[in-house]
């Protein structure tokens, strides 16, 4: 039997609600940390600080999206699809200013800072929180690329995946509501 023939209405309305759109987000944003992890702890990739705040970023989108699907109101889904979507712009902010940090000539780069940890002991907070979203010199550095984008290049792919399908569903619950 053809794959349209199997699928009812029901199944499409099933596949395009919400609730499964935030599953299969959640999904995502979670295995895509799982892959940073993997590529930090086994393939030996330090992350920058840029890099840090992109995974932060995914980690909201995950939480958010599961308390989205787990949840049926229509007003909370609404105000969940704004904050992915809010946070996906974000990600997408922090995605491109590594690219062009990645794009700059190496004598441009900013100055490297001491780690992380030893950042978090010595600094003021702003300081730290302000050196992350402007990058470091380690955040200039191209350490792994697939099909000619680096790192941060699919993080945007992904942040502007979540953000269009986020906004997609969006215009379909509000179409379905009226």
């Amino acid at each position: 039997m053809p794959l349209n023939q199997t699928l009812t209405a029901f199944h499409y309305k099933q596949l395009l609600s919400p609730a499964f759109l935030h599953y299969f987000i959640a999904g995502a944003a979670f295995a895509l940390l799982g892959i940073a992890f993997y590529m930090e702890y086994v393939m030996g990739l330090e992350p920058c600080p840029l890099c840090m705040l992109q995974r932060i970023v995914f980690f909201f989108i995950g939480v958010i999206s599961l308390v989205s699907a787990l949840r049926k109101s229509y007003s909370c889904t609404v105000k969940y699809i704004y904050s992915i979507i809010v946070l996906s712009l974000i990600g997408s902010a922090l995605s491109i200013r590594h690219l062009y940090l990645q794009n700059l000539p190496y004598d441009e780069l900013p100055a490297c800072l001491p780690g992380l940890s030893y950042m978090v002991k010595t600094f003021p907070l702003q300081d730290i929180l302000n050196a992350m979203i402007m990058g470091t010199g380690e955040c200039g550095d191209v350490l792994w690329t697939f099909l000619g984008l680096s790192i941060p290049g699919w993080t945007l792919v992904a942040f502007i995946a979540i953000a269009v399908s986020n906004s997609l569903s969006l215009i379909l619950l509000k179409k379905s509501k009226i």
